[in-house]
């Protein structure tokens, strides 16, 4: 029972913890919260008060005096200048302004107050002397009369306007003082739960630290490959679990070694496989007859030269089950499958190799380019009245190796072109017919799978033929995986 109360007790002191630090770094929020909206508020109201008084000097500077000489010299009746509705919203506003402002500052809007009472009666003098047809002369002292009171409003709200500025920057500086103190408290706050904090998880630590060392430490053999570690259980609840958890993953980590193992040796095998396959009896056969031929014919030299050619495009072809192979022996190959192929083909094939030799250093990935001459030869050049031309291109450009396979053959239909592009999106490899080697889907997938790229191959086709290309990442044999195979 002591256990585990004692295991509940850690959980208990990191939630305590917790809801202690989330109280102290909460509060001051709120606090400063509630104070800059409150600053704010008032910040707001006195803007909000000066722009409507600087609004009515407008008015009672402008329009009232305005309204009256209009009045007083027949341009418009009392009714149409509007001028009773004028004094009325300004009395109005005045008040309104009088009731949110300060005490201090709402002394001047009372005595604007009471100076538009006199405004007002000056406003009725004029509309009994109208309505009583008594001289313009007589009027316009009492216009002036106007003016004056007005200007004397005006600068009534002039001097309420200033000392709502003045209170406004006392305020500014309150609110200032507000924020260094509530970030002085801040500070002081964060200090404390800092020091809280450090303190509860010493005491938390210490009651946990060796088994989770213990637990680091075996972990850490494991990363290194000791499977068969195994780590000691723990009285300590929050901990027991993962140890189990560990233990148990290194028994199928385990196991799935053994099997991962097990698995590559059956895909070494169906490599090998493959390897074989590419081998078209078809093609040796009519190589070698080739060759008898040229030997009855005492044709040496072919002789040699196909012999030669035959010998690198099946050492290449094997390259002793390496995966990868530099470039030069890739051009190598083709280069052998083509004038082994020209031999038979003379008449309507001719072929371009344009792989600078700068770029033989580099590695790429076995049996790319052949399958794609092959596709060439026996589905452009072959079945085209009077061939054509076979032309591969090679590139370093930006990092990545660019290839590309023309022929000016039979190219194919939109509806072949695209059945093909589909083929490739889908993954369905096939096997080239007549050929035994890899078809273009069958690169493809090869190009995914070892390059780990979403790109497919770049198959453009009409009238004047087909091309080919990709586009892979540059690799030095360094940069070859460890666990892939490499040709020298």
């Amino acid at each position: 029972m002591s256990k585990v109360g004692k295991e509940k007790s850690i959980l208990g002191q990191i939630s305590n913890l917790s809801h202690r630090l989330v109280l102290l770094l909460v509060a001051p929020i709120i606090i400063s919260l509630v104070l800059m909206l409150y600053y704010a508020s008032r910040y707001h109201n006195a803007i909000d008060r000066m722009e409507t008084a600087a609004k009515l000097q407008t008015v009672v500077k402008e329009e009232i005096p305005e309204s009256a000489w209009s009045i007083v010299s027949g341009r418009q009746t009392i009714p149409e200048s509007g001028i009773y509705a004028k004094i009325r919203n300004v009395n109005d506003t005045i008040d309104s302004i009088s009731a949110s402002a300060s005490e201090e500052n709402s002394l001047s809007l009372i005595v604007a107050r009471r100076t538009m009472q006199t405004l007002g009666n000056y406003v009725d003098r004029i509309r009994d002397n109208v309505e009583a047809k008594v001289p313009v002369v007589e009027n316009e002292a009492i216009i002036e009369e106007v003016r004056g009171v007005a200007s004397l409003v005006g600068s009534m709200l002039d001097e309420y306007i200033s000392m709502e500025i003045n209170s406004t920057a006392k305020l500014s500086l309150s609110l200032r003082i507000g924020v260094l103190l509530s970030a002085v408290a801040e500070g002081l706050i964060v200090i404390f739960a800092l020091w809280v904090r450090n303190r509860t998880v010493k005491a938390t630590a210490s009651s946990v630290r060796l088994p989770i060392e213990r637990l680091e430490q075996a972990a850490a053999r494991i990363a290194d490959g000791s499977l068969d570690e195994k780590i000691a259980d723990t009285d300590v609840t929050e901990l027991r679990n993962l140890t189990f958890q560990i233990n148990t993953m290194a028994d199928r980590l385990q196991d799935m070694m053994t099997k991962s193992n097990q698995d590559a040796r059956n895909l070494r095998k169906a490599e090998l496989r493959t390897l074989q396959a590419q081998i078209n009896p078809h093609f040796l056969y009519n190589t070698l007859d080739a060759i008898v031929w040229k030997a009855e014919a005492g044709e040496k030299d072919e002789v040699i030269q196909l012999t030669s050619a035959l010998s690198d495009f099946f050492r290449i072809s094997l390259s002793s089950g390496a995966d990868w192979i530099p470039i030069s022996q890739e051009k190598k190959h083709i280069e052998g499958y083509l004038k082994i192929q020209q031999t038979r083909y003379r008449d309507i094939m001719n072929y371009e190799i344009d792989i600078p030799d700068e770029i033989g250093k580099y590695y790429i990935l076995k049996l790319l380019l052949q399958p794609l001459v092959e596709n060439a030869l026996y589905h452009g050049i072959k079945i085209k009245r009077g061939g054509g031309t076979i032309r591969v291109l090679g590139r370093l450009q930006d990092g990545f190796l660019f290839f590309s396979v023309t022929d000016t053959g039979l190219g194919m239909s939109a509806e072949q072109l695209q059945e093909l592009r589909d083929r490739m999106k889908k993954g369905q490899p096939t096997v080239s017919e007549g050929s035994g080697g890899f078809g273009l889907v069958n690169v493809n997938m090869r190009i995914r799978l070892y390059y780990n790229l979403t790109d497919d191959l770049t198959i453009e086709s009409g009238a004047d033929g087909t091309t080919v290309s990709f586009k892979v990442p540059c690799r030095t044999r360094e940069e070859i995986y460890e666990n892939e195979s490499v040709s020298g």
